[in-house]
């Protein structure tokens, strides 16, 4: 992959943060926001995003698809494109958004490239910590222009730092893992934004993420961008995640020990 679409996209991203989020961050009136499942709000600044997201993805490969979380959600039908062959982008224009319409932090923009149902790149921006991770399987993650490296040295296990969403877990699941948070270092509770938990990875703000929804915006854009860092991101049974499988659960680390040591302390039975 060219380093130039690298580049591309992450230009893209800031312009749609620029252009349209970060204007109406903590400046939605209330015909801005509205519920288009339960429990589950879409603003004003969501729907314009995907738009110049989409439209900026298709000049840059044209006769691409584009699914995007705001399109599914009108045509649920544009998953089965998941694994088409060509190029298929993956879009989330505002991941976060709750906190976004609540004027809160973190929340963030991103995108995902598949070729031929493959996960090949992803891009992961917060505008409001200036924050962005790009990368390929071809050429490793690059975070604000750095090269990233995961497979460094790992924490004992009673210093290992990461996030699991635990509201959303089975209940009996649910207890296994709080009990064995505390063989950890440190079990945050999550930041309802699934692009900050995998910056938050990349930049070794935590080493692990715990997620039980993995709906293909949240999670096709970080999974790249963690694996060409040298982390892992498989489902519980050790599956390796990919967007297009109608699963659940899902364990992200920085790296294959990581990834061991914690499933064996939250999930083994």
């Amino acid at each position: 992959m060219a380093d130039t679409l690298l580049g591309d996209v992450g230009g893209l991203l800031w312009e749609a943060a620029d252009q349209i989020v970060l204007p109406l961050f903590r400046k939605l009136d209330d015909d801005d926001v509205s519920e288009k499942a339960p429990g589950e709000v879409v603003t004003v600044a969501d729907r314009r995003a995907e738009e110049l997201l989409s439209a900026g993805l298709r000049r840059l490969r044209p006769g691409s698809m584009v699914v995007g979380e705001e399109g599914v959600a009108d045509d649920p039908g544009l998953l089965r494109h998941l694994r088409d062959s060509g190029d298929v982008w993956l879009v989330d224009p505002v991941d976060g958004t709750a906190n976004f319409a609540a004027g809160r932090r973190p929340f963030a923009l991103m995108v995902s490239l598949l070729t031929d149902g493959r996960p090949t790149a992803g891009w992961i921006l917060d505008p409001l910590a200036g924050t962005l991770a790009a990368g390929s399987a071809d050429e490793g993650t690059l975070l604000n222009g750095r090269l990233v490296d995961g497979s460094g040295s790992v924490p004992p296990l009673g210093e290992l730092r990461g996030a699991a969403m635990t509201r959303f877990l089975p209940p009996e699941t649910r207890d296994q893992v709080r009990a064995g948070g505390r063989r950890l270092g440190e079990l945050l509770p999550g930041q309802h934004c699934a692009g900050r938990e995998y910056l938050d990875i990349l930049t070794g703000e935590q080493q692990f993420a715990l997620f039980w929804r993995t709906l293909p915006w949240d999670h096709a854009p970080g999974t790249v961008l963690v694996r060409a860092a040298g982390g892992v991101a498989r489902r519980f049974d050790g599956i390796d995640y990919h967007p297009a499988d109608d699963g659940r659960g899902l364990l992200v680390a920085a790296n294959e020990q990581v990834w061991a040591e914690v499933r064996d302390a939250l999930l083994s039975t």
